[in-house]
């Protein structure tokens, strides 16, 4: 889950949703030849199922007694965060091998900074090992997988910049990203144009909340909601 203060309020979000909004950003990749990309329509795939794999877990915030809040996916526990992997592989594999490839090799490298310690040992041997065995059954190169992964990593970035509205800047395969205004702005440009933003949120009130109980029942009363901005490069008006 992503939670992101607005106002008085939080907004929920879920990471599904989350990467279908990175999805439909990358549908609109204008640069480096991606319209006509030979693998454009694995590496959206790859890209819109992604964070599947928390589906399970989005369906109810997890909730931490000593705050009375929930926890949003940074903060949830790493037999959290490793489990959702394996879901989400076995989810997009059987429609695409290469989908799939893609998506263990995001795994391995937005958790690289976990790679020295031990509890993260055998997560990137069991991820690095799927991703080689999806590699090898789609009939496809390293060579092409380290090419294509760059659209799913920066697509992944400028929704979680969205979502987060993270102010500051963050680089991430060669493209500087940050939030301002209700808009994600990407140096150098990938889109050529501004591009509409559109994700499903729930809006809860900030407060404390007694249990795990009290905080579903918020989110299961909370209607989803809109939240709309837009994407621009640093051309574009």
């Amino acid at each position: 889950m992503i939670i992101r203060p607005h106002d008085d309020s939080l907004l929920f979000i879920t990471q599904p949703d989350h990467a279908r909004l990175a999805a439909d950003l990358l549908a609109h990749w204008a640069a480096d030849g991606f319209a006509a990309h030979p693998r454009r329509d694995a590496i959206l795939l790859a890209a819109r199922e992604h964070d599947n794999g928390w589906r399970e877990i989005d369906d109810a915030p997890l909730f931490a007694s000593a705050t009375g809040s929930a926890l949003d996916f940074m903060t949830v526990g790493d037999d959290v965060k490793q489990g959702v992997w394996s879901r989400a592989l076995d989810r997009v594999a059987p429609t695409s091998a290469y989908a799939a490839a893609l998506v263990a090799h995001h795994a391995v490298f937005v958790y690289d900074g976990q790679r020295q310690k031990p509890a993260w040992h055998s997560f990137f041997e069991e991820t690095a090992a799927r991703r080689d065995q999806e590699l090898a059954r789609s009939g496809h190169t390293n060579e092409e997988l380290q090419q294509d992964y760059p659209f799913v990593g920066v697509a992944d970035l400028l929704s979680l910049s969205f979502c987060n509205a993270w102010t500051d800047e963050r680089e991430r395969l060669g493209r500087r990203v940050r939030y301002a205004d209700g808009a994600i702005h990407v140096i150098p440009d990938l889109f050529n144009d501004i591009v509409p933003v559109r994700i499903r949120v729930r809006r809860l009130p900030n407060r404390r909340y007694a249990s795990a109980a009290d905080l579903r029942a918020a989110f299961d009363d909370t209607a989803p909601d809109i939240l709309e901005g837009h994407a621009r490069g640093a051309h574009a008006s």
